[in-house]
């Protein structure tokens, strides 16, 4: 699986420091910078649907409180997941993942799932997802990549969905990651940039895994991990990395 075809950057919760993270506008944002692929966030709501937010609570991203899980997918579409950010995304719904997937093939954008998992529930949300995948993303496309830090997650779609392409997200690249990754049959691992370097990229491109980094706003900082041979950069900041990178070539 590690011909997966991985974008070279990819729009962190869509493009969040344009547009509200984890929203259809921030996608269309993303698509509007010139990059190929989005990451954004699935939980579960209380009626088994998986939405599309990053925070285990509502306060944050929208005019709602409380757990996201404590509330219906039609609750939640309610909600004004927007205006925090500027008042002329007033009134952006926050998505189920079925309309984010449905957006994000009219847009000919990649899909790199992150499934939130932590506190349990894993079985039920992961095959929410698969579910959904298989009903809206193009047959003839790449499917999405599906991604989490909780590796049990990662198991549990490989079991419901082995044809789908996986990566474990981890903080630091170190023996333990490189291990827990193994069994797993991922096509990458996603490190968090801040403690990577080259020798570290390498370990991870020589065991025969893609190498994702996130988050990296900072052109020079992109440039660098990409000479290393990072495959995917994740950032907030698409407009600013692709201008950059395009103008350095």
């Amino acid at each position: 699986m590690t011909a997966y075809p991985m974008p070279l950057l990819v729009g962190h919760r869509g493009a969040a420091a344009l547009a509200p993270e984890n929203t259809l506008a921030g996608f269309r944002a993303a698509a509007e910078t010139g990059v190929t692929g989005v990451e954004f966030d699935v939980r579960l709501a209380a009626d088994g649907v998986p939405v599309v937010i990053h925070d285990a609570t509502l306060e944050r991203t929208t005019s709602g409180k409380g757990p996201v899980a404590a509330q219906t997918s039609a609750l939640l579409g309610a909600l004004d997941a927007g205006a925090w950010f500027g008042p002329r995304f007033a009134g952006e719904p926050l998505p189920t993942l079925e309309a984010a997937l449905l957006l994000l093939a009219e847009l000919n954008l990649a899909a790199n799932i992150e499934i939130k998992s932590e506190g349990g529930g894993v079985r039920p949300l992961t095959a929410a997802v698969v579910a959904v995948v298989a009903r809206a993303w193009p047959a003839d496309r790449p499917p999405p990549l599906l991604s989490s830090f909780d590796a049990a997650c990662v198991a549990n779609c490989r079991d419901l969905a082995p044809g789908l392409p996986r990566a474990l997200l981890v903080d630091r690249v170190d023996r333990a990651a490189l291990a827990a990754a193994g069994p797993l049959d991922c096509v990458a691992i996603h490190a968090n940039h801040r403690w990577l370097n080259e020798k570290l990229t390498t370990m991870v491109k020589t065991e025969g895994w893609r190498c994702g980094v996130y988050t990296v706003d900072d052109p020079r900082r992109a440039r660098r991990l990409l000479d290393w041979g990072v495959d995917s950069v994740i950032t907030n900041a698409p407009d600013r990395l692709k201008a950059a990178l395009c103008a350095a070539r």
